[in-house]
């Protein structure tokens, strides 16, 4: 049965592909550590160093609006959003997360471009150390697979 399926294989390969990284400054520490690790990714994958743009912003909120501008350039091929939004004792974490969450996600489908959302949402500071190099790898291979399964899919 799965011989008539057919099938698309994951595809890492980033030569020649050009990646938007935007980087939220709020929580540096683990900021800088997502941002080591997607480029060192990136440039894992075959993503040329000159093919990559990085742009800092304030704050987890202030990424969708920066990774809006880069899409409506046309210049890339994939977008990463990098961030890190520690609960505190408000109302305002939910916030944070839900907005900057719900506006990366508008970004790749109104503009039709993968965009790879590693803003990290945790209740501790502990947790986003954790998981920041992971996640930070994981947002390269996630941009660099979709853009070349659309290519697939497109033909």
């Amino acid at each position: 049965m799965l011989e008539a399926i057919q099938r698309i294989d994951s595809d890492f390969n980033g030569q020649g592909l050009k990646v938007g990284v935007v980087m939220a400054r709020f929580n540096e520490n683990v900021c800088h550590g997502l941002r080591d690790a997607c480029l060192g990714e990136l440039r894992a994958l075959g993503v040329n160093p000159a093919d990559i743009t990085l742009a800092t912003v304030p704050g987890a909120l202030e990424v969708p609006l920066v990774l809006q501008t880069m899409a409506k350039s046309g210049r890339f091929d994939a977008l990463v959003a990098l961030g890190a939004v520690i609960r505190g004792e408000t109302y305002h974490f939910e916030l944070v997360s839900n907005e900057s969450g719900a506006g990366v996600t508008r970004v790749g489908l109104d503009f039709d471009i993968p965009v790879a959302n590693a803003i990290l949402t945790t209740e501790t500071d502990e947790q986003a150390e954790a998981r920041m190099i992971e996640k930070g790898r994981e947002a390269a291979r996630v941009a660099i697979e979709m853009v070349n399964l659309r290519k697939a899919l497109r033909g």
